[in-house]
């Protein structure tokens, strides 16, 4: 294994299914891997300052500014230990997102490089090795204006609409704060306080008004993944010259007599399927401006379901971070910090998590490679020279 002789340190960004592995349990095919369980439903600043506070431990701390500007409690939840309290330069990781996975692991790299948690004056961008997104949601998804944010303001919702139903049931089911679900799923609003235990019925009411909450703020996911949230998340994000990046952009689409249209219905998750035609048919709308100078809606027709294949490659808005589409592996060897290396792979946006048959053959040859990168192909001192091998 080469795992004797290398500091192979991988954490998956992991989102709690029940009793489901959301890596349909990719995260088994080696002994130091990390799954934490952060919010569905909470925005990506939060999650980074969580994923931060699971690693080396302690109470977590949103910030005072952010906590105020948001409405809710500047401290959450208590990690008595830390999973991986070592973490530091000369213990760097390596992170494997999924989805807002991928954004989320950007922003913590980010508050890395600034020296953003208090009482850890020493955190550089070196701390994070290499970044592997599957399916990243890095400059947003025209799926948000489908499902009812509204255009003009990246925050408001429709009032009609599938996210407005989502807001109202999530803002009852915390309410309610019935321990046995929340054992079971949980949105990760906690640090709202929305509970009937401290909000009563009054709270309850101010909530599905729109008068206080995580949707009022517009601190959850949502925001963070329309095209202009992205922007703005992106305008503070750096590609660092010393950590790795990675991206397998997937896409399920194909085009026929001039349009974009899914590409066949076997292939794609019948949950998914009319959410890549909706995507591919999209048009922004023309009283409104667009999200950025030279917007076209056919850049956007590609996708998996759920992000646009055009947001998945690497960042892109509002300026284009080093990239390098990869066809094959060889040509990138030796890897080089500092670069998006990218694969276009078809399959949908749920190919390769919660269901490993789905996948078939594929699922093993994606994260064996990953694993085998991580391994072999990524490090930023020499590598040790093995007994009778010779470094070339």
């Amino acid at each position: 294994s080469f795992s004797e002789f290398w500091d192979f340190d991988i954490l998956y960004f992991f989102q709690r299914l029940g009793g489901l592995s959301y890596f349909a349990g990719a995260e088994k095919k080696d002994e130091r891997v990390l799954v934490p369980d952060l919010g569905s439903l909470t925005s990506i600043y939060d999650r980074a300052r969580e994923l931060f506070y699971y690693l080396k431990g302690g109470q977590v701390d949103y910030g005072e500014e952010h906590s105020k500007t948001c409405g809710h409690s500047q401290f959450g939840r208590i990690y008595e230990q830390g999973h991986y309290p070592e973490w530091d330069e000369d213990h760097p990781i390596h992170f494997v997102g999924h989805s807002a996975g991928a954004q989320v692991v950007r922003v913590l790299q980010q508050m890395l490089a600034d020296k953003a948690f208090k009482g850890y004056e020493n955190t550089s961008e070196n701390w994070v090795l290499s970044v592997t997104s599957l399916s990243g949601a890095f400059n947003g998804t025209t799926r948000t204006y489908l499902d009812g944010m509204q255009p003009e303001d990246r925050r408001t919702l429709k009032p009609i609409s599938l996210l407005q139903l989502c807001r109202i049931g999530v803002i009852i089911y915390d309410w309610l704060d019935i321990a046995l679900l929340k054992s079971y799923y949980n949105f990760g609003f906690d640090h709202f306080n929305m509970s009937w235990r401290k909000m009563g019925i009054l709270g309850l009411v101010d909530c599905l008004l729109g008068n206080a909450g995580p949707f009022t703020s517009g601190d959850w996911i949502l925001p963070d993944l329309t095209i202009q949230g992205s922007m703005q998340l992106n305008s503070h994000l750096n590609t660092f010259p010393n950590t790795f990046y990675f991206s397998y952009a997937t896409k399920r689409t194909r085009k026929l007599m001039g349009f974009t249209v899914p590409s066949g219905i076997r292939s794609i998750h019948p949950m998914l399927f009319l959410r890549v035609f909706q995507m591919s048919q999209w048009r922004y709308p023309s009283d409104v401006p667009p999200p950025y100078k030279g917007y076209r809606d056919e850049d956007w027709r590609d996708n998996d379901g759920a992000l646009n294949t055009i947001s998945m490659t690497h960042p892109r808005l509002p300026i284009e971070h080093p990239s390098h589409l990869v066809v094959n592996d060889s040509e990138c060897r030796p890897l080089q910090p500092g670069i998006w290396y990218y694969k276009i792979v078809e399959a949908d946006h749920i190919l390769f998590i919660i269901n490993r048959e789905r996948a078939g053959v594929q699922f093993d040859l994606i994260y064996d490679s990953i694993f085998e990168r991580c391994r072999k192909h990524v490090f930023r001192k020499a590598p040790p020279t093995l007994p009778n091998t010779v470094q070339h």
